[in-house]
């Protein structure tokens, strides 16, 4: 019998090899001083809500972050986050006059609108 011929292909390129990625070099990490970091006194003023916004979170002064956190604890419990695109708020009765009477907002238009009820 015969054998054969052996048919080589066209030049064979080798084996591809497993890259790793190169480590880069590490950054010294910067020292934190001891204290600790002052939110904004802007943000921490008290302020006092409209008669319809304090339906919702209550009638005592309070500093903006505490009012958002308050609203957002109200949406949850009420379920009045949309189930579809999570962005927007469904308002309920005691939220409409706080959205200008829309329907729906999306959260970041609800932080400009709930501003304008706080003084």
């Amino acid at each position: 019998m015969a054998k054969a011929k052996k048919k080589s292909s066209a030049k064979r390129k080798p084996a591809a090899r497993k890259r790793t990625a190169k480590k880069s070099a590490k950054k010294p990490a910067k020292k934190k001083s001891g204290t600790k970091r002052v939110p904004s006194a802007a943000f921490m003023k008290p302020m006092t809500p409209t008669a319809q916004l304090a339906t919702v979170v209550g009638s005592a002064p309070l500093p903006r972050t505490e009012v958002t956190k308050k609203l957002w604890a109200y949406i949850r419990r009420k379920g009045l986050q949309d189930s579809k695109n999570r962005r927007m708020i469904n308002a309920d009765d005691n939220l409409r006059p706080v959205f200008n009477g829309q329907k729906q907002v999306s959260m970041f238009e609800m932080t400009r609108l709930v501003n304008k009820h706080l003084k």
